[in-house]
């Protein structure tokens, strides 16, 4: 995504992490697309393929090796992951250590997630098409009700007492509203609009309030407005058309998003970006693992496949990535998909026709 923060042209070596179930082989066909990519065009890319996965973690007891986050920082352009989720491992420490290791650790403070319909059968709203449903959202990435921060009293007891807490500062609010105004402006978008429920959270989201009308006073092309979230879920579902750009906390953001990829056609076309601009960020599809299916054929491989040309796009390849998202598109209108978008291809058939695709596109600029 170079229209957030476009890195150098050195040589970018990209950390594979295929991961469980299903991401070993949505995986596959995106590495298939991303060596298609780098073959025609001849990108400077390294795919460097990691085993960390609930297999590795069985046989070594380790999630990530001491010192790999560093090399992850130091040592690569970018992090592409498939989907972590094991039921030999019940706690899913494995995955708590990998993916929210690396979001935290490296400080990926934005989750980035367009929601964009690539055909009007896809969508579950009656009379919605393709320019009704074309927004991204702004989750922040690092804060929120998801830091771990809390504990339990007489646990296991009928007096058992819980408490979750929500932790928001005024860099982390700051940051990720700016990135959402920025990326506004650098993409012609004239909305961006900031959902909180400060109505009864009313010290952590009064936060958000001030910060977000605040900044948007430094951007006065675009129109700064605010919904409680759950008005903006019954607005997503009853005029979907009338957003451009969402910015929210880490939890609303999760839910808000996963609403977006239902109007989509389904989590399996949706892709994502966890990102800290001008350093290495990670890229991932946003379905689960889901174990039963890994192997047979059915998993759709176009969320990971759109997330590699997000990727591609962040690493300075606009133009490849537009191409790869082009193939995708085509594609889904033809039906030529897998099974949950309606088609009939198995999940290497997908991959194998969009790398076929981008591998002969023409007309693209280096």
């Amino acid at each position: 995504m170079s229209r957030l923060a476009p890195r150098d042209q050195r040589p970018q070596r990209i950390a594979v992490l295929a991961g469980d179930g299903i991401g070993v082989d949505v995986t596959r066909e995106a590495v298939k697309v991303l060596d298609a990519a780098v073959e025609r065009w001849s990108l400077p890319i390294e795919l460097v393929h990691l085993p960390y996965s609930a297999e590795h973690y069985l046989a070594t007891g380790v999630a990530l090796p001491s010192g790999q986050m560093e090399s992850f920082r130091d040592d690569f352009a970018a992090i592409f992951i498939g989907a972590y989720g094991d039921p030999r491992v019940p706690d899913m420490r494995h995955a708590a250590e990998i993916l929210l290791g690396i979001r935290f650790q490296l400080d990926l403070y934005i989750n980035f997630r367009p929601c964009k319909l690539y055909d009007a059968r896809l969508c579950p709203l009656k009379g919605k098409g393709e320019r009704d449903i074309d927004f991204v959202v702004f989750r922040e990435n690092t804060e929120g009700a998801y830091v771990g921060m809390g504990g339990n009293f007489k646990k296991g007891t009928a007096d058992e007492v819980a408490v979750q807490e929500e932790i928001h500062t005024y860099k982390g609010v700051e940051r990720i509203c700016r990135a959402a105004f920025e990326w506004a402006v650098a993409n012609g978008r004239a909305k961006v609009l900031m959902a909180d429920k400060s109505n009864v959270m009313r010290f952590g989201h009064d936060l958000w309030q001030r910060v977000f009308f605040e900044l948007a006073k430094e951007y006065p092309s675009i129109l700064a407005s605010h919904m409680f979230v759950d008005a903006l879920c019954m607005q997503l579902v009853r005029a979907p058309e009338q957003f451009e750009v969402i910015v929210s906390n880490n939890m609303f953001g999760d839910i808000l998003t996963d609403l977006g990829a239902a109007l989509q056609g389904g989590l399996g076309v949706a892709g994502s970006a966890n990102l800290h601009p001008g350093r290495v960020s990670m890229f991932e599809p946003v379905h689960g693992s889901a174990p039963k299916y890994a192997g047979t054929g059915q998993a759709n491989p176009v969320g990971a496949i759109l997330s590699a040309s997000l990727m591609l796009g962040e690493l300075g390849h606009a133009e490849v990535a537009a191409q790869i998202e082009r193939a995708v598109a085509s594609s889904i209108r033809a039906g030529r998909t897998t099974r949950d978008l309606g088609g009939a291809l198995t999940t290497s058939e997908v991959g194998d026709e969009l790398a076929q695709a981008v591998g002969f596109a023409a007309g693209v600029r280096r």
